[in-house]
């Protein structure tokens, strides 16, 4: 009898554990929960807006171990967990908390195809919470902290013939360190959540040159018709070119050449602008040339829009879209799934709240103090919505009396603490500068870790000078960036008002309805007010968005109801928590709400 290779014998161990895993406890899930297949887990192509043919998806059953913090690596891992779910989900099939007292230990082996010989191979993670150590077959590799974007390590010097050995040790500190971290707690009770802890975004594999394209940035310029491109990259020399082809459907409408580590502006021919109303992405192919090879080429994308903020008639400062003044009315979106915690069962489930957004009737989202997948923006972009990205909170809380007043003054954080703030909000911003959907950054939320607004918000706006910045949403105020943001529960209030900046509404609502058979714990749930049917929360929406339409009238230039869905104990949104019941009327929600957006135009 021929017997198995190493590799092969671990591979049969794997289907074999593959056939008896199953999510781990007895909360709610979602309906694409049983979808997941651990030999097949979140198989699309990770970042959409750099695309390129060849990859390897490294998601799926891996090896894991929990020990305490100070231990070498133990002997013997523990069990199968599947990645990219956080230990502590479901779909992880492990649902363990780690806790800063421990590391967290991941461990598989894989093969890197043959037709990748002579190439460079990248091991890129989406995103791993918080201290990220790579191995390649018991070599370091690198090192990465920051739970919210993404990284990546060159690993060919580390390979060796045959199948390769990966292992990532992690070590997250949730709340009891200085890093951001959202709403992740160790006690997680009322808005607080459980951690999340490892990796949760894709984990995979990429074959390049040694002369590559390392990032695209664009931004677009619609009074002038142009687009500028800055196509950066890895390892070129004076000689090298890079070439851009611009296409509206099949149709190329410019195609450039420049030399490397120079922007190009590109005119574009009667310019089809980008809104939710009508989002019209242009394809562009970029390609590295060396001595009349091409040593690289991906597939990308970029909008014609423009954001900005102008006086209107009346005197009131308006955002405006494309120059026309727009009102920006969305849900506050929290991004959390009761079966995958961060990480959202399938791509479907991923579309899914954004479609549900846009029906409706809103024509914003903000992202709140989480950052998603990049296949979540490429969504937005495609299907037309516009975004307000949060940068996760970190650090202590502040103490306040209510939502409108706080009390005391900006946090004192540690250098340390500042330090990994900065460095993860500049990463943060860097990943995500090319997608046209995000037309807003908002670096503090209520006060939460708030220190040295002044200087961050002109840095902020220093270093993205295309979209608006909200320097603090409902927290201390500054005289910085381009809005003031109240926050007001249940309904809706203008209690302060800044005439020299756009005033936004950038929370409020919350109305709670705890649903049978939906819930995440069925003794604590939570919401601002709270209702026992569908028609007195649908009536306390209606009342509150007609009277938010008559504060845009007269001052409000965007607004945002606290929320999508369900989240943990809170029972505040506009869906239940595992996606099943709407729990509004839909229709009069989005009547209500066109009513809303339209209200400035009267």
């Amino acid at each position: 009898m021929k017997r198995l290779s190493l590799f092969s014998y671990l591979i049969l161990l794997t289907l074999l554990a593959s056939a008896q895993w199953q999510p781990a406890g007895d909360k709610i899930k979602t309906k694409w929960a049983a979808q997941v297949d651990p030999q097949n887990v979140l198989p699309e192509y990770p970042r959409p807006i750099m695309k390129r043919s060849d990859w390897k998806n490294l998601n799926g059953l891996w090896s894991y171990a929990i020990a305490p913090v100070n231990e070498q690596e133990p002997e013997n891992y523990d069990d199968k967990i599947v990645v990219p779910f956080a230990v502590e989900s479901s779909l992880s099939g492990v649902q363990k908390t780690v806790g800063k007292e421990n590391v967290l230990w991941y461990k598989r082996l894989f093969e890197v195809p043959d037709d990748w010989k002579g190439q460079n191979v990248l091991l890129h993670f989406g995103a791993v919470d918080w201290r990220a150590e790579v191995f390649i077959n018991d070599v370091k590799v690198g090192l990465h902290e920051g739970g919210y974007a993404p990284f990546y390590f060159d690993i060919t010097p580390y390979l060796e013939s045959g199948e390769q050995e990966l292992k990532v040790k992690v070590w997250d500190p949730t709340n009891e360190g200085p890093q951001p971290r959202g709403k992740q707690v160790k006690d997680p009770e009322g808005i607080w959540y459980t951690p999340v802890t490892g990796i949760w975004q894709t984990v995979w594999l990429e074959p390049l040159s040694k002369k590559s394209i390392a990032a695209i940035r664009t931004t677009p310029d619609i009074d002038a018709s142009s687009i500028t491109i800055d196509a950066q990259t890895r390892g070129t020399e004076f000689g090298d070119i890079v070439i851009v082809e611009i296409r509206d459907g099949d149709q190329v409408i410019a195609k450039r050449k420049v030399a490397v580590d120079q922007e190009l502006v590109v005119t574009i021919p009667d310019q089809k602008l980008w809104s939710p109303e009508s989002p019209f992405l242009y394809d562009m192919n970029v390609s590295l040339v060396s001595q009349g090879n091409v040593t690289d080429q991906v597939d990308s994308y970029f909008a014609m829009r423009k954001i900005s903020s102008k006086r209107d008639a009346k005197g009131i400062v308006r955002f405006q879209l494309n120059n026309q003044d727009y009102f920006q009315f969305g849900p506050l979106d929290q991004g959390w799934w009761p079966d995958g915690l961060y990480t959202a069962p399938t791509d479907e489930a991923l579309v899914y709240d954004i479609k549900k957004t846009l029906d409706f009737g809103f024509n914003m989202i903000r992202k709140h103090v989480k950052v998603e997948p990049a296949r979540w923006y490429t969504h937005c972009d495609r299907l037309g919505i516009l975004v307000w990205q949060d940068m996760p909170n970190g650090d202590a809380q502040p103490i306040w009396q209510n939502r409108k007043y706080f009390t005391g003054t900006e946090l004192e954080r540690t250098a340390e603490s500042e330090a990994i703030f900065l460095k993860e909000w500049k990463e943060i911003m860097d990943h995500l500068y090319s997608y046209p959907s995000i037309v807003c950054w908002v670096p503090f939320n209520e006060g939460w870790g708030q220190f040295k607004t002044k200087e961050i918000v002109e840095w902020n706006v220093a270093y993205d000078p295309s979209r608006l910045i909200n320097p603090a949403s409902g927290g201390n105020h500054f005289q910085v960036g381009d809005m003031l943001d109240l926050h007001n529960y249940p309904g809706p209030e203008m209690y302060l008002y800044d005439a020299q900046r756009a005033t936004v509404l950038g929370e409020y609502g919350g109305i709670g309805l705890p649903l049978t058979d939906h819930l995440w714990e069925t003794d604590r749930n939570w919401g601002y007010i709270q209702f026992k049917t569908s028609k007195e929360v649908t009536d306390k929406y209606l009342e509150y968005a007609n009277e938010l339409a008559e504060m845009a009238k007269s001052g409000f230039s965007a607004a945002v109801y606290t929320q999508t869905t369900d989240v943990e104990g809170e029972v505040n949104g506009l869906m239940t928590y595992d996606r099943k019941v709407i729990k509004l009327d839909e229709k009069s929600v989005r009547k209500v709400n066109l009513k809303v957006i339209n209200a400035i135009q009267e």
